[in-house]
């Protein structure tokens, strides 16, 4: 399977708890409807998610975590369904009042019910809280149904090289994913601070007691590429089951700017590149759409079916479908 000590069965806790243990990494919008989906399918399991917060930013004097805030509110039924982020019945009027005092930056859109979140996070790393209880103590009153974690407590954020009319500059992953839509090319990505991060409270302890790791279709470099960053949590991988989702389906992301990112880092939009990017160190089964069968590597049991996350049933079976294909080799 490519891996040198790979597990066999479930793990005496998960035995003597009669549960199975689940850890998934996970980005934003695609990562959280697969986990829902995971949830639906495996509702006895526990599942710990390893969420990226290299997208995290400070706006307006306020902490901001969109992927953590992503899968909380999708979890927790508070997402708008529609777009895939911020909250449902969501209203603007904060938002507009900072644009009328001609507040920056005026591109990234916070909700009168999403500033809350951010208020409550800001207020408790103020005093002093780190961020792995501040989340816990903000998925007590949406009730996600699987254990949050940042990869994190230590302050890391994406930065990206471009080069435009204004020279060459780093800018945050936010400006350059929000503002400019990834329009101008990327140079290079780098996680300021990933050198001296450390995981968060309870993330290797997770992994360490996982009968299995699911990589769901999330940003390959900046979702879950992120999370590989932060120095052991890649280590602690290794010798687990490990099966991810390809984000990529017959040479196109499922959804989002990936394709832009793969470039940037000089990969193919393949889910054959992508299955390379990660390595069969870290994955031994790849779930891939009908039309990539042909991907192969050695090593990696790879898996062609629909992939495509269209409804709530369809991304429960997809879970299905890589959790019963970890299993398989995990026997």
């Amino acid at each position: 399977m490519g891996k040198t000590t790979p597990p066999a069965g479930l793990s005496e806790a998960g035995d003597r708890l009669g549960r199975m243990h689940i850890v998934s990494l996970a980005g934003g919008i695609g990562g959280a409807r697969f986990l829902r989906g995971l949830r639906a399918t495996e509702p006895d399991a526990t599942i710990t998610v390893i969420g990226n917060t290299g997208d995290d930013i400070t706006l307006f004097g306020l902490r901001v975590c969109p992927d953590l805030d992503t899968v909380m509110y999708t979890l927790g039924n508070g997402i708008d369904e529609e777009q895939g982020w911020g909250r449902a019945k969501e209203s603007h009027v904060v938002k507009e009042e900072l644009a009328a005092y001609g507040m920056e930056p005026q591109w990234f859109g916070l909700g009168d019910r999403d500033f809350a979140t951010h208020i409550v996070r800001s207020q408790m790393l103020a005093a002093g809280y780190p961020l792995s209880q501040i989340t816990e103590a903000l998925c007590a009153r949406w009730q996600p149904g699987v254990r949050l974690l940042p990869m994190s407590d230590d302050r890391c954020e994406t930065h990206v090289v471009i080069e435009d009319e204004h020279g060459k500059r780093a800018i945050h992953f936010q400006e350059w994913w929000v503002r400019l839509r990834a329009s101008v090319p990327a140079q290079s990505f780098a996680l300021v601070g990933a050198d001296t991060a450390k995981p968060a409270p309870g993330v290797l302890e997770a992994v360490e007691e996982a009968d299995v790791v699911i990589l769901p279709p999330s940003n390959p470099v900046v979702s879950i590429g992120t999370i590989l960053q932060i120095p052991g949590i890649r280590d602690a991988l290794t010798p687990k089951t490990v099966v991810g989702v390809s984000p990529i389906i017959g040479g196109a992301p499922v959804r989002g700017m990936a394709d832009a990112c793969l470039t940037a880092i000089g990969v193919e939009t393949t889910a054959q590149a992508v299955l390379e990017l990660y390595g069969p160190d870290l994955i031994d089964g790849w779930l891939v759409a009908e039309e990539d069968e042909g991907v192969a590597l050695d090593g990696v049991r790879v898996v062609a079916r629909p992939i495509l996350m269209h409804d709530a049933e369809a991304a429960a079976d997809i879970a299905r479908t890589a959790l019963d294909l970890a299993l398989e080799l995990t026997r």
